[in-house]
């Protein structure tokens, strides 16, 4: 999508400000959930990030009144789709997917992107108090998911794979018996489904809304 369309989405969603919208624009989110392949959709949320990107450039450069508020919602935008990719890949290591491949590219696009965003920020610009904690959050979000993404996807993976033992445990301790047979019962047929491939994993960010079709 071009910058002057994901612009035009942003300033029609500024009147709903006060109200929850999503991160993504609607053909976004519909590309997401075709891509139901983990390494694709790390590739897919690592192309919307760059036109975040390309669309802070953009304001930045151009010192338009109301720019502020453009750029404190795409900062924010940016922020979640960086926490969508480590999601996605934290999701697919617990599953035991390889995710090689995408991960190597969200490595590579944050070793670019995070410069960028260290100079927005260095720039000092005169309209920084109003999205400066936004920016600063940008920042640190793709400095903790770089860190994520060259890191040993071994040592990763272990990680991803304790902490939901530990959530699990959790969970079925104040689970009654009946409950904890129902879940098992349920992800043991997930499993059996994701191995025939009848049913793909959706992979879908915490939160994420499904549109019926």
């Amino acid at each position: 999508m071009k910058i002057h369309a994901i612009l035009l989405a942003l300033a029609m969603a500024l009147p709903m400000a006060a109200q929850k919208r999503d991160f993504l624009t609607a053909d976004e989110i519909d590309q997401v959930r075709l891509a139901q392949e983990p390494n694709e959709r790390l590739k897919l949320y690592v192309h919307f990030a760059r036109q975040r990107l390309d669309l802070l450039e953009h304001m930045f450069n151009q010192n338009k009144p109301g720019r502020s508020a453009l750029i404190h919602d795409t900062l924010d935008d940016y922020t979640k789709i960086i926490d969508a990719i480590d999601t996605v890949t934290d999701d697919a290591l617990k599953r035991k997917v390889a995710v090689d491949e995408g991960v190597a590219a969200v490595a590579q696009a944050e070793k670019e992107m995070l410069p960028v965003l260290k100079k927005f920020e260095e720039s000092a610009p005169k309209d920084i108090s109003r999205y400066e904690l936004s920016l600063k959050q940008a920042i640190e979000t793709t400095s903790d998911s770089l860190d994520l993404a060259q890191d040993d996807l071994s040592s990763r993976t272990k990680g991803v794979q304790a902490k939901d033992e530990r959530e699990k445990k959790e969970i079925e301790s104040v689970m009654q018996p009946k409950d904890i047979e129902e879940k098992k019962a349920e992800e043991m047929k997930a499993a059996a489904e994701q191995k025939t491939g009848r049913k793909p994993p959706t992979l879908r960010r915490k939160g994420e809304e499904v549109k019926k079709e």
